[in-house]
């Protein structure tokens, strides 16, 4: 549903950066249960700024106006990749993993019970941006999880294996 007036935001909020916003909407919609909160768009059709509610925080993303920002565009597709990871930690990853999946994203790392207590994987949408969903599987104590590190580590060293 598109409000009036602006959501009030968690202290901490993503915002995006995306080629055609209005699909992102759509997609993220579809792909992770978003709800539109906001949308202020442009003469030209433009997204200014959407808000997005996502797993019980907020999402803002906006259309990339590259001729506000020196004629550099800011969408990762454009840049090639995004040093940024947006993580969803919920009750059932395997379900919205699935369900991210069916909508278009591409595994970027499978799905698999890791080390640290999670059930955890990484995806990539449609518009360049990278998501890690993740389920607490276990609760392993900080000297397991180092012990674990270091053993992936000599995997990785041998040439056996690789982070997630």
């Amino acid at each position: 549903m598109t409000e009036t007036a602006q959501p009030a935001f968690p202290p901490v909020s993503v915002h995006m950066v995306v080629k055609d916003a209005a699909a992102a909407i759509d997609f993220y919609k579809a792909a992770f249960g978003a709800e539109e909160m906001f949308r202020l768009a442009g003469s030209d059709g433009r997204i200014v700024h959407a808000s997005l509610g996502v797993c019980g925080g907020v999402i803002m993303l906006c259309d990339d106006f590259p001729e506000f920002f020196g004629g550099k565009s800011r969408d990762p597709k454009t840049l090639g990749a995004s040093p940024v990871t947006i993580h969803l930690h919920v009750p059932d990853v395997d379900a919205l993993w699935a369900r991210a999946v069916e909508a278009g994203c591409t595994v970027a790392a499978p799905l698999a019970d890791q080390f640290w207590g999670d059930r955890y994987g990484k995806l990539t949408d449609p518009f360049g941006h990278e998501w890690s969903l993740a389920t607490t599987i276990a609760t392993p104590s900080p000297e397991e999880m180092q012990a674990a590190w270091k053993a992936m580590e000599a995997k990785m060293a041998e040439g056996c294996g690789q982070p997630s």
